[in-house]
């Protein structure tokens, strides 16, 4: 499998306000990269270093091998992209504005193009300005897709879309990573990137501090159990068990509610050999691994 995007400490400074720092990056081909972070964290400007919009303060950037700098026009050729600030043209109509994007492209999307509105409800042949904000976002997703791309950049891709169609794009998500492409999805919805990421990079204050996949992040969290027991137990025997904190009993001892940190498979084989009803998991969610580097106001866990 080869890397699509990679970086090596590509770093971006506004004056004195650092937007991204020494972003050492590697997206793979054929997965769907979620690039997580509240406002203002980085992930905009890392994204338009990616598309030469902006200038590194220093550092290099390459996709499919090639410069992201030098190489510029060639790479926004084998790109989709969907920006967070979208901007279009409130005198077109939808229909009007895509085949003006086609055309500069020198590409017939006119197939794909009405089987994308189609699938998003989009009505083509309304003028941009008599839009609502969804649908104004439905032309931004049509205008990424519609020409096939290898590799997707969507900056807050689902902003103003409704739960069925933002169910929708997660399905078109999928089908384009089934068929070998790339997305690289930056985004603070979090459920968003849970639906659809293979891997999930985490940055804080301009920097990269964590990537791993959903399962190996949850891991790393605390996940909540509930075990119900045939008869009473000794809380004390799970208290001792390494990441285990009995946060409640019940029913004469025969239930039991612990916070597990890591692995629970310490815990399910002293539960199985006391004689176990009925256990109830609770894993931990992307909201979970979230607030595990950030404060629950945003701001910066001590132990992220």
């Amino acid at each position: 499998m080869s890397r699509v995007i990679e970086t090596a400490g590509l770093t971006k400074y506004y004056g004195d306000t650092a937007g991204i720092v020494d972003l050492d990056l590697a997206v793979e081909e054929g997965e769907v990269f979620g690039f997580i972070g509240p406002n203002g964290a980085g992930k905009t400007t890392t994204i338009r270093l990616l598309l030469d919009f902006i200038r590194p303060t220093r550092g290099s950037g390459a996709i499919f091998g090639m410069d992201i700098g030098g190489d510029s026009l060639s790479i926004r050729r084998r790109v989709g992209y969907l920006p967070g600030d979208l901007a279009l043209y409130p005198s077109m109509t939808g229909r009007e504005f895509l085949f003006y994007f086609s055309g500069l492209r020198g590409i017939d999307t006119a197939s794909t193009t009405a089987a994308l509105a189609e699938r998003f409800d989009l009505d083509l042949d309304r003028r941009i300005k008599e839009y609502s904000k969804g649908n104004r976002q439905k032309v931004g997703v049509v205008n990424a897709f519609m020409h096939e791309p290898e590799l997707l950049i969507l900056d807050e891709p689902t902003g103003g879309l409704d739960p069925l169609m933002q169910q929708e794009f997660a399905e078109l998500l999928r089908e384009v990573r089934n068929e070998g492409r790339t997305v690289f999805l930056s985004s603070h919805y979090l459920p968003e990137v849970e639906r659809v990421a293979d891997r999930v990079g985490i940055v804080r204050q301009g920097r990269l501090i964590a990537v791993d996949t959903l399962d190996g992040f949850r891991s790393k969290v605390q996940s909540n159990l509930s075990i119900e027991f045939e008869s009473p137990v000794d809380p004390a025997d799970f208290a001792g068990i390494a990441g285990v904190t009995v946060v409640d009993t019940g029913n004469g001892g025969a239930m039991l509610r612990l916070s597990v940190g890591g692995s629970q498979q310490a815990v399910l084989e002293a539960a199985a050999a006391r004689g176990v009803r009925a256990i109830t998991s609770a894993e931990a969610d992307l909201d979970d691994v979230f607030l595990s580097y950030y404060g629950p106001d945003g701001d910066p866990a001590s132990g992220g």
